[in-house]
């Protein structure tokens, strides 16, 4: 399965987004039961984040990252990306 990459900004105050991380956290406890193995985290530089993940294709990894609490509550611009990996 492909992995995919979202990179992310925030854009709205740190305590209306600090409001959804305990959603984003349980979302993505959900898309790893859900075989994604999928992995986020925040840059130690404030401003940003990334959520590491696996999808069939671009299509499931667009309606994967649309459904990230994040997002839907526009706490976050994001690039999404397919990674090609080179070595493991």
């Amino acid at each position: 399965m492909p992995w995919f990459v979202k990179i992310e900004a925030g854009t709205v105050d740190k305590p209306l987004f600090d409001q959804y991380v305990p959603a984003h956290k349980a979302y993505v406890k959900e898309l790893i039961a859900k075989g994604h193995k999928a992995r986020t985290g925040y840059w130690a530089q404030l401003g940003g984040g990334m959520l590491l993940f696996e999808a069939n294709s671009m299509d499931e990894a667009q309606t994967i990252v649309a459904a990230d609490p994040l997002v839907k509550n526009g706490c976050v611009d994001y690039q999404l990306y397919e990674w090609k990996i080179v070595v493991e």
